[in-house]
């Protein structure tokens, strides 16, 4: 079974790695504290404070897994190359009809995409439209609240 490419930029990978190693010593350090400090205080049955610790444990080993996979399976995107195309890694700012204020996105992978932060998935209903077009096309995007359409002005 072959694992799904993930698409990171280096600032990306960095962030993962950064967390992974925090995850990994800091936080299982800090998780151990306190499962050791609840076994302390007696019976661990009805011990809430062992309880969440163990949850939280389950959470991080989870998220280390998870992180660990991403990185095994990572390619790291280059600058985009100036091809005058949207690609993944490009930064492309967008018009949408009726708005007078433009939007940038970078594109990005999955594991890496936070619209709030301007970074939107190559396979997002946005990402997936803008990829392969040129400054001056019209994307139409399907979202839940309908049709939106958008005109790129700039691609980086």
């Amino acid at each position: 079974m072959s694992a799904k490419v993930q698409f990171l930029t280096p600032e990306g990978r960095r962030k993962l790695e950064e967390e992974l190693e925090y995850l990994c010593t800091v936080k299982r350090r800090e998780i151990a504290q306190n499962l050791k400090a609840a076994r302390q205080e007696g019976d661990i049955m009805e011990n809430s404070a062992y309880d969440e610790s163990k949850r939280e444990q389950a959470f991080v080993e989870g998220r280390i897994r998870t992180i660990e996979t991403i990185l095994a399976d990572a390619q790291i995107l280059e600058r985009a190359d100036g091809c005058g195309m949207v690609t993944l890694g490009s930064k492309v700012t967008v018009l949408e009809r009726g708005l007078d204020d433009p939007e940038t996105y970078l594109i990005v992978g999955q594991a890496e995409a936070d619209p709030l932060a301007g970074r939107i998935s190559n396979e997002s209903p946005l990402g997936r439209a803008l990829l392969n077009k040129s400054v001056g096309d019209e994307v139409a995007v399907h979202t839940p609240s309908g049709l939106i359409h958008f005109t790129i002005l700039a691609i980086e």
